[in-house]
This record gives C-alpha cells, sequence and structure tokens, in this order.
C-alpha cells in the first residue's frame, strides 16, 4: 500500500530551525470516508511565516501542535473523491500541510481548498502572485499602503514573493518604486525585469546612501519585510503623513535574543505618520477580486511571477531555511511530485 510521508515539528525551534526540530513519518493511507477527499500534493509554499507559527505563544495563528503535521499552504490534484464538491483530476489549492498526502472532508474549514485552472497559469504561480503572497501584496499596499500616483513607495526583500508583487502594483498605480534586495543579481531582477526604478543591496551597499540617493524626495509608503535595522533607516526618510505597511521581520525571526524593535519609531510621531501592521487572512472574502485584477495584470504582460523551486518533500528542512539566509531568488516552492 502507498504511504504517505510527512513533517511533523517535533520540537520549538530556538534560534535557526534544526533537522532534530523534524519528525518524518511514513503512515499508510487510510481508506475515504463518505464527504472525503484525497489530494496528492504537488507543490507546497515555503514562507517565512512558517517559522513564527513554530512558536508558542499568542498570534494571529494558532501555533503548530508539537506532533503535528506542519502547517503549509499548497497546490495539488484530487486523486480519489468521496465528494460531490470535487472530482478526481481536479487541481486544488489550500492548507495541504507538509506531506505527500492530504485526506480528509472536502468542505474542512482547516484546508480550505477552491479549484484552480492549471490552463491559465502555471501551478507555482498559485502558490505566488495568484496565491497567498499575492493577496498579501495586493490588499496590504492598497489598503494599508494607500499609494497615490506620484509618490515613492520602498519595498524591502523586493526580490521575494510578496516584495515583487508589492513593486509592481504600485508601478501600476504611478508610483515611483524602490526595492531593498541582497545581492547585484535580485537587484538587477527588480529593476531590469519587474520594473522597479531602482533597488539598493543591502549586502553590498550602504541602505542609508541608498535611500538618501534614490528617495530625494522622502518616502511616502514604505512596505516592510524584513524589519531591524533597515526598518529603523528607512524611518529617517519618511515624509509627513507616510503609510508604513508591517507584513514580516524576518531579520528577527531566528532571534535568540528579544526582537529589535524600531528606536526611530518618534519620526512617526514627528510626520504625524501611521504604522500599521497586516495579516492576509483579514482580506479572505476578497481574494477573487485580488486574484482578477492580479491576472489581468498578468495575461497583459504588466505583472510578472518568480519562483525559485527545490525538488524533493525529503529536501524541506533545508529548503525552508534557505529563507532565511537569503539563498532564495523569488518565491520559495518545494516540488513533492512530478507534474
Amino acid at each position: 500500500m502507498e504511504t504517505n510521508l510527512q513533517f511533523r515539528l517535533a520540537a520549538r525551534p530556538v534560534g535557526m530551525v534544526k533537522d532534530s526540530d523534524w519528525q518524518q513519518v511514513d503512515e499508510p493511507l487510510r481508506e475515504l470516508a463518505d464527504g472525503e477527499i484525497r489530494i496528492k500534493v504537488l507543490y507546497l509554499s515555503l514562507d517565512p511565516a512558517m517559522r513564527g507559527w513554530m512558536n508558542e505563544g499568542k498570534s494571529y495563528i494558532r501555533p503548530v501542535a508539537i506532533g503535528e503535521v506542519m502547517r503549509a499552504g499548497g497546490v495539488g490534484v484530487v486523486v480519489e473523491s468521496q465528494s460531490a464538491k470535487f472530482a478526481v483530476g481536479d487541481h486544488v489549492s489550500g492548507g495541504t500541510g507538509v506531506q505527500r498526502y492530504w485526506t480528509g472532508a472536502a468542505d474542512d474549514k482547516s484546508g480550505a481548498f477552491y479549484k484552480i485552472d492549471p490552463k491559465l497559469a502555471p501551478l507555482t504561480t498559485y502558490l505566488n502572485t495568484l496565491g497567498m503572497p499575492g493577496m498579501t501584496a495586493y490588499f496590504g499596499l492598497l489598503e494599508s499602503g494607500q499609494p497615490k500616483a506620484g509618490e515613492t513607495v520602498v519595498v524591502s526583500g523586493a526580490a521575494g514573493a510578496v516584495g515583487q508583487t508589492v513593486g509592481q502594483v504600485a508601478r501600476q498605480l504611478g508610483c515611483r518604486v524602490v526595492g531593498i534586495a541582497g545581492g547585484k543579481d535580485k537587484c538587477d531582477f527588480v529593476v531590469n525585469q519587474l520594473g522597479f526604478d531602482a533597488c539598493i543591496d543591502y549586502k553590498n551597499d550602504s541602505v542609508k546612501d541608498g535611500l538618501k540617493q534614490h528617495c530625494p524626495q522622502g518616502v511616502d509608503v514604505y512596505f516592510d519585510n524584513v524589519g531591524g535595522e533597515i526598518l529603523d533607516l528607512v524611518l529617517t526618510r519618511i515624509n509627513l503623513k507616510a503609510r508604513i505597511v508591517i507584513c514580516g521581520a524576518i531579520s528577527q525571526y531566528n532571534n535568540t535574543t528579544p526582537v529589535k524593535g524600531p528606536s526611530n519609531y518618534l519620526s512617526l510621531l514627528v510626520n504625524r505618520a501611521r504604522m500599521e501592521g497586516i495579516v492576509v487572512f483579514d482580506y479572505a472574502d476578497r481574494y477573487h477580486l485580488g486574484v482578477a485584477q492580479l491576472g489581468q495584470w498578468m495575461k497583459e504582460g504588466k505583472v510578472k511571477s518568480k519562483e525559485d523551486v527545490v525538488q524533493g518533500l525529503e529536501q524541506f528542512p533545508q529548503a525552508l531555511n534557505m529563507l532565511f539566509e537569503g539563498k532564495n531568488f523569488g518565491k520559495l516552492v518545494l516540488q513533492v511530485a512530478p507534474v
């Protein structure tokens, strides 16, 4: 009988996630009950937020329990069905978890699966621009950032899953867009392929000097994916009534010391600026609107989607840590099965 390889959380990580924080379990596939489906996972989304889900404590979503299959979004194909909602052969996206197969009720809210069309876009795109990162970028920028034509928008993690879409959406709205990314190749991609006006290489250049050079009129909107020192530096350049969107703080997720907060926060007071955190789930009832708009821009060639695909479910622990080592180039995706 075919088995289901799963990665379960074995311990709460301290600092970077270690191999010992995971338990690999290979268990038989059970028979389906009435109303259930079985999904063969094809691709998994690897996201910085997953590191936070491993920690105990209050957050916007409950922590993954010790012994539980690691939470992750994925796309797959229905291989067995005892439900009228999904047919064998349907491609779906939802909360598959880090495993080869997802089995459960078709209307299970924890999975929240919906059908996707592989003819409209590559399956990996549904984990990027047409998936949760794209929705985070689209609604986070529009709802919290509220950019206006002619304003300067700065985005950190500009070559990553969320950042690449933030910048491209801002360009569609007539903004000047400056990215912050690590390495010449990423910065070149952001400018030459995604159409950003400029990109600051935080690994090799001074972010402070880059902001002064590329944002001579100051910063109106900052979309923050990294936190830490870069957030502090941008706060020194914000304009009156600026909007700072706190999406993530990847530079802080593996800290073994207290999280470093912004020491330049009084700039918010001086400039009567606003800093607001966003969680993509708050926009769930409008995802279809974001998908429609981003899909249209992609069809017109105005928005691009770049994924960095790692092969093999067994590579999950090493692949996840790529996010925190700056090794991924684009949205990080793990291919679980041949397509």
